[in-house]
């Protein structure tokens, strides 16, 4: 096959205008506005406002080129737009070509006849997304999420670019993927599907290449086996597995076998080899296509099974469960041509370096693309992956139908053959607030609910990619409006902590059997609000500092759990500071609450990894990849081998400290958890320190963890402790190594006498060395530039000295905090 990118050469403008400027394609209206100096930065204070009101507009894209001589030569040429956002209507030397209408599809356009010889001119329209949902919301009243502009379910397009809770109304337009032409001769390769059949010490992989091409009749399509005899087509595989050993199949195999397959594991569990399969499509000597993918053996799907809580819900890989850790992602940009291979390798290294081993990405967005497969596959990061529909009911006609199943047909296809795909999932919160009623005008529309993701999703997936698990909705128990947010079956959405105000502790009152969804908002870093802020606006309720938090009162609510944990802090960075640490801790509590009842609950995806553009959020990275305190937070929270505490204090039993009569029990829990296959013969050390840090009590004790499995510790009661002076320090050894510690405090932290610890440092090459004269709880370590990555940040010292190394950025301007300066 021929390709000819159409990448070069492009011009944009209004389609009112008659001068144009020059376009870069993949691109975006947005992003070249921005490059010809024609727009500003919509991230900057509230010009988003402003930028919305530019997508009133239409646009259109030209490109002339001249088709090379061996594309011309083909039977066949193919016009091939892997993506156009939106509503685009397309023209070949001025004549009308094609209409497109979902930014999730792949369209493509018949061209031979109409190309001419030498120069041709390509003419795209891009139609305002904000007219076409605003009228079409006057004629088909369909609803969604309230952070949204009116009647976004009615266009096929990401969601949130018409606005989140954490993100800007931004309806971006233009050609945001590759386009290019296609030379056919004879037949291509449409797609391969490869299934995966295990026995021991052996895996056979099946192979069924779609084959596309010109049928009796004249009209174009997958050819059947007899067809494909009868034009004298084969194909050939080649094997190339992890260690650069080839093994060619040819005359058309139907199986490849492997012996003493390496068999791929999720990160932290074990390694991800990677075999390459290339299939190679001829006619005679002919080559005609190829298809080449890079996959991992493994099996992988969710087990299901009656248990005495409820029924069960985990990963299970290469028949082994394991408990999924990780985040959601949202797209990394609202301007999606700046989402590149490169950022997106930067955002999944930073996963696995936090220890996820699953990412989420939710349903209001994008299908990423391959790449994003490419580096989950390589870095063992299993993708539960939304199908595009979120937060919103839609209207199933008969166009939207086949609009929808083409849309998933074509992502299913392209996707399948990841080992890091672990399941498709309906959509995003549909099932449990349909059942609720919410965003349901009509009878129809919840009627159609239950024949879109339990008929359509279902259907196009038995056809294209039978053996990925499929799950309806996020969250469900299953499907058909069964308790979708059963806590005791399936997966869970959790909001009480944030939006139900409860505190931190009553997470300790659940045992999801998976959580993909619960979260906590704090403010980005003071360097990345002044990206979009004048000095005039830093106050966490200024009009701009407001523009830049899409959650409806959430400063307000930020506040409230400030009040009940810190002191009042009179600084506005040190007001950050303190937002990222209840965040930080409130997911803290949460997770670890998980791991010490692995078994029961098996999944702790938190919201949200990152963010989309710079504002306050849930995410733990900003939109710089800054780490927040979250981020190394689950660095620890995450380690496959960690130890945690249960504690009862004030948090747990009473915060009010004018209760007449306050019995507070205090005492504590360790726990280990071990997310390894191996067995972990540990020690377990304690110890009761005053605020100074000097022990007061200790313990230990040998503990052994079986694989994929947690103990706990006998309960230690401390009743003598001192609430305001005296906390419990704790560690996890190997040997003399430490593998994972902590602190737990029994009163509140604004409440806790904490003396000044007169943090200090200094660098010793590539490490930075602390120091704390007494107790220092949650050190914060910035530079300048507040971009440092280290091995650890945000952590508990006990006086002395803790080393930490530089991972990334450069060590100048270190300054120091901790909880001591929230004041």
């Amino acid at each position: 096959m021929i390709i000819q990118n159409l990448h070069d050469n492009w011009q944009m403008k209004k389609t009112t205008e008659t001068g144009y400027l020059p376009a870069q394609v993949p691109g975006s209206v947005y992003n070249d506005l921005l490059l010809n100096k024609k727009m500003e930065d919509p991230y900057w204070r509230d010009n988003e406002d402003r930028a919305l009101a530019i997508l009133e507009n239409d646009f259109e894209y030209v490109n002339r080129f001249t088709p090379s001589p061996e594309l011309s030569g083909s039977s066949r040429v193919v016009l091939r737009c892997e993506g156009l956002d939106t509503l685009a209507d397309l023209y070949l030397n001025g004549e009308i070509l094609g209409k497109a209408d979902n930014m999730h599809r792949t369209w493509e356009y018949e061209v031979k006849d109409r190309l001419k010889p030498g120069e041709n001119s390509l003419r795209i329209v891009f139609h305002s997304p904000t007219q076409f949902i605003r009228e079409a919301y006057q004629k088909t009243r369909t609803d969604g999420s309230s952070d949204c502009m009116d009647g976004f379910p009615l266009l096929r397009k990401a969601h949130c670019m018409f606005g989140w809770d954490w993100g800007p109304r931004l309806p971006d337009a233009g050609i945001w993927r590759d386009i290019r032409l296609l030379g056919i001769d004879t037949a291509r390769l449409e797609n391969v599907f490869i299934r995966q059949e295990h026995e021991k010490d052996r895996v056979t992989l099946w192979i069924a290449p779609g084959i596309e091409g010109v049928k009796a009749g004249g009209s174009v399509g997958l050819l059947s086996p007899e067809e494909i005899g009868a034009t004298g087509l084969s194909y050939e595989a080649v094997l190339t597995s992890p260690r650069g050993e080839t093994v060619v199949y040819q005359n058309s195999p139907q199986a490849l076998t492997i012996d003493h397959p390496e068999l791929w594991w999720p990160h932290g569990i074990g390694a991800q080899p990677l075999y390459t399969v290339k299939v190679t499509l001829r006619r005679g000597e002919t080559v005609l296509d190829t298809w080449e993918r890079r996959i991992g053996l493994r099996t992988l799907t969710m087990h299901i099974e009656k248990d005495q809580y409820g029924e069960s819900f985990a990963h299970e890989v290469n028949g082994v469960q394991f408990f999924a850790m990780g985040a959601d992602y949202i797209p990394e940009d609202n301007i999606y041509s700046r989402i590149t291979p490169e950022r997106t390798r930067k955002l999944l290294e930073q996963c696995a370096a936090a220890n996820f081993n699953a990412i989420r990405v939710w349903g209001g967005g994008y299908y990423p693309a391959d790449y994003f497969f490419d580096l989950c596959d390589e870095l063992g990061l299993v993708v539960w992956q939304d199908f595009m529909f979120a937060c919103a009911v839609y209207d199933l006609t008969g166009d939207f139908d086949r609009n929808i199943r083409a849309e998933l047909a074509d992502n299913i296809k392209r996707i399948r053959h990841h080992p890091s795909l672990g399941l498709w999932c309906g959509n995003n919160e549909m099932e449990m607030f349909v059942d609720q009623g919410m965003w349901v005008n009509t009878h129809r529309q919840k009627a159609d609910y239950i024949k879109m993701y339990e008929y359509i999703f279902p259907q196009v997936l038995k056809e294209h990619d039978p053996v990925t698990f499929y799950w309806p909705a996020s969250p469900s128990s299953g499907g058909s409006f069964d308790a979708p947010n059963d806590p005791n079956r399936g997966d869970v959405h959790y909001w009480e902590v944030w939006h139900g105000n409860k505190p931190f502790s009553d997470y300790r009152n659940y045992f999801f059997r998976y959580a993909s969804e619960f979260g906590f908002q704090s403010f980005p870093f003071p360097k990345t609000v002044e990206t979009y802020t004048l000095p005039g606006d830093r106050n966490i309720f200024s009009y701009v500092m407001e523009k830049h938090q899409r959650n409806n009162a959430a400063n307000g609510k930020i506040m409230n759990y400030l009040y009940q944990t810190f002191l009042y802090p009179t600084d506005f960075e040190v007001l950050i500071y303190a937002t990222q640490l209840l965040q930080a801790e409130a997911i803290k509590y949460g997770v670890e609450h998980f791991r010490r009842n692995r078994g029961r609950c098996m999944g702790a995806i938190y919201w949200q990894l990152n963010d989309c553009w710079p504002v306050a959020s849930w995410a733990s990275l900003d939109y710089y990849f800054r780490w927040k305190p979250l981020h190394y937070f689950a660095r620890r929270f995450f380690e496959p081998v960690m130890i945690s505490c249960q504690e009862e204090g004030i948090l747990t039993q009473d915060t009010n400290v004018n209760t007449q009569r306050r019995d507070i029990e205090k005492s504590f829990r360790l726990s280990v958890a071990n997310e390894t296959r191996e067995e972990k013969k540990l020690r377990a050390a304690w110890e009761i320190r005053d605020k100074t840090a000097k022990i007061l009590k200790e313990g230990t004790a040998p503990v052994t963890v079986g694989p994929l499995s947690s103990v706990w510790l006998d309960k230690v009661a401390v009743p003598e402790l001192a609430l305001y002076d005296e906390y419990l320090s704790f560690h996890l050894f190997q040997g003399e190594k430490i593998l994972s510690e902590g602190t737990v405090i029994f009163s509140l932290p604004k409440h806790f006498h904490y003396l000044d610890p007169h943090l200090s440092y200094r660098i010793a090459g590539d490490r930075i060395v602390v120091t704390a004269e007494a107790y220092a709880k949650s050190v914060e370590i910035l530079n300048e530039n507040e971009d440092l990555v280290l091995s650890d940040n945000y952590f508990d010292m006990n006086a002395g000295e803790k080393a930490v190394t530089i991972l990334s950025g450069n060590p100048q301007g270190i300054r120091l905090r901790s909880v001591y300066d929230i004041r």
